[in-house]
């Protein structure tokens, strides 16, 4: 039923490899039932359901073996939720009014802001901050995709990687000693993976913007109104956060996060997250999967904790594509964790955080970078995609929007790679 890893002391409980099955269930059922069965699945508590039914072997082996796991478990949903609900909640009170011409130039300074914001205030809250205005601008075009898709790629995910505030792996670094400076040598990275996905969106979008109809090009020239930010006592709570995360520690963070966003409910005018069409729906969403997401791939995680040593990692290229690919489907932050405890234990220059720079670059921009592969692999990737389809855009399904990161993301980090870490 299970496997042990024995010391001469110390018996550590790892579980076969079979208990991966119920993580695997959770990303099919993401990735099929929104074709198979769109009306079930429209339910966020039918979404919790799911995760409830596939959670609860692990849950009874966990609770069972390793209650200190699952309770570990527990603190970090609660963190995650709680920085993703008060970012999702207090840039929902910053309404962005105005439509300006969606032009191709238009929509790439989008994305260059929002890649510059992900480093300052994290990919959550410029995702949720940036979405709304991106999708009003674009309301005249019939062709807006595949600009959600790419502000995904860069917004939520490969704009990320300059602070630890950007991305939560970045974040679990620095507590575990990680300088918080260090990540400004991830500046080359950043700019070379974000310029090389702007200018493919530039060319991408100029092809879509030819595509429109001239009725719908004439409309976007025409009902232009100036922009215009309402809600802006709510950036000081978004500085709140900001702050919070960087200074305080579990659980008076949590506890101020939660605070923060109670007070934006209560300050806030209900006539602007009207303007913002704010709803709870697509934090909701994301609470529900990742729930599931949590329980379920505590196996897999133990697995590769007991056994990392033996896949052979030894070159920064190695860790950049092992911690990219399950940054993928698994969250990337314990999955930052799980590949630096494996190159810790490989004897490397301890130059910094017990491995070389070289390294622990290749594990943490593979864990940022790679999270866009997937709508799974990061929290603000589900969240930007239910907003866009509750404004009508028909985004790709979960394998569609793999076409797009293997056809445009794969090829960069091979790139990356190539230029980085050969």
């Amino acid at each position: 039923m299970r496997g042990q890893v024995t010391s001469a002391m110390v018996t550590v409980f790892v579980p076969g490899l079979w208990w991966i099955a119920p993580f695997a269930a959770m990303l099919l059922a993401i990735a099929i039932l929104p074709l198979a069965a769109p009306r079930f699945w429209d339910s966020n508590l039918r979404k919790l359901g799911v995760s409830a039914l596939l959670g609860l072997p692990v849950l009874a082996l966990y609770g069972w073996q390793r209650p200190e796991a699952l309770a570990h478990t527990a603190g970090d949903y609660v963190s995650f939720i709680a920085l993703l609900g008060s970012l999702f909640v207090i840039s929902g009170g910053i309404v962005v009014t105005g439509d300006v011409e969606a032009r191709p130039s238009v929509n790439a300074a989008f994305l260059a802001v929002g890649a510059v914001l992900a480093s300052l205030i994290g990919t959550t809250g410029a995702s949720i901050l940036l979405i709304r205005p991106l999708l009003s601008t674009n309301e005249e075009r019939r062709h807006v995709a595949h600009t959600v898709v790419f502000f995904i790629f860069m917004v939520a995910n490969a704009g990320g990687c300059l602070t630890p505030l950007g991305d939560p792996p970045l974040f679990l670094g620095y507590l575990r000693g990680v300088p918080f400076t260090w990540t400004l040598r991830l500046a080359p990275h950043w700019l070379f993976v974000n310029s090389l996905l702007l200018a493919i969106y530039y060319f991408w979008d100029r092809r879509e913007h030819a595509r429109e109809s001239p009725v719908d090009v004439i409309r976007d020239r025409t009902l232009v109104r100036p922009l215009h930010v309402s809600g802006k006592r709510n950036i000081a709570l978004l500085l709140v956060v900001v702050a919070s995360v960087a200074a305080l520690p579990t659980p008076v963070r949590e506890v101020v996060l939660v605070a923060a966003a109670l007070t934006c409910l209560a300050v806030t005018p209900a006539s602007i997250r009207q303007a913002n069409r704010f709803t709870f729906h697509a934090i909701a969403e994301v609470a529900a999967l990742f729930a599931g997401i949590f329980v379920t791939m505590l196996p897999a995680l133990d697995i590769l904790h007991a056994r990392g040593a033996d896949l052979g990692l030894s070159l920064p290229w190695h860790f950049f594509w092992a911690s990219g690919l399950l940054s993928s489907f698994l969250d990337n932050a314990p999955t930052y964790l799980t590949f630096l405890a494996v190159a810790q234990s490989l004897g490397l220059p301890p130059q910094v955080a017990g491995v070389s720079h070289e390294v622990l670059a290749a594990i943490s921009t593979g864990a940022v970078f790679m999270g866009a592969n997937t709508y799974i692999g990061n929290g603000p990737n589900f969240m930007v995609r239910a907003i866009a389809e509750e404004r009508g855009v028909r985004m790709p399904t979960f394998g569609g929007y793999m076409l797009y990161s293997g056809a445009v993301l794969i090829p960069c980090f091979v790139l990356v790679t190539l230029v980085f870490f050969r």
